[in-house]
């Protein structure tokens, strides 16, 4: 049976001889009433601050799964960006060095085809050298020959210019014999 503070206060006993004083137990049974019904009214408040107390919690727990599944999440994505990233990083340095080997090797064909010009200019040199020697020689050469006509034609001048001593008969008749010979 629930007894409620109505019930106490509206409690009426049987008149005994020898009962109890009716205005004591009167008061007591308010008093009684008024504990309990305070009571009650404390029991209810605690109960719905329970009840809050209990919604705020469940919140709380809501968003603490919702912090940890985001949490979980945004480990799971920076995971995957950093995995992007070294499979990306490891990408690029693969082209790069794929370049690298590219420009090295054009670099180096180059270098030949370079080297190889050089050598051919080289030679050319050595030839135009060489030829240019050639010609030098040649006109020294040519130089040498018409200096020397020069003198010769300058040597017959003055012989021929020289004055001719008298020519005896035993003379004259050698003379036919120098000018065969070139004299």
């Amino acid at each position: 049976m629930k007894v409620t503070p109505l019930d106490l206060r509206q409690q009426k006993f049987r008149h005994v001889m020898r009962g109890f004083d009716r205005d004591e137990v009167t008061a007591f049974l308010n008093e009684v009433a008024e504990d309990y019904e305070q009571a009650i009214r404390d029991a209810d408040r605690l109960r719905d601050d329970l009840t809050r107390a209990q919604a705020s919690l469940e919140e709380h727990r809501e968003h603490e799964r919702n912090l940890r599944n985001t949490l979980l999440t945004a480990q799971k994505l920076a995971d995957e960006i950093r995995s992007n990233a070294e499979s990306d990083a490891k990408r690029i340095l693969r082209e790069a060095e794929g370049r690298a080997d590219l420009l090295l090797q054009k670099a180096q064909a180059r270098l030949e085809d370079v080297q190889r010009e050089i050598d051919g200019l080289r030679l050319k040199r050595k030839d135009v050298e060489a030829s240019l020697e050639s010609t030098i020689s040649a006109l020294r050469n040519s130089l040498d020959f018409i200096k020397q006509q020069d003198t010769k034609e300058r040597e017959e001048k003055v012989l021929l210019h020289r004055p001719r001593p008298v020519e005896t008969p035993a003379v004259a008749a050698i003379r036919p014999i120098d000018d065969a010979a070139g004299f």
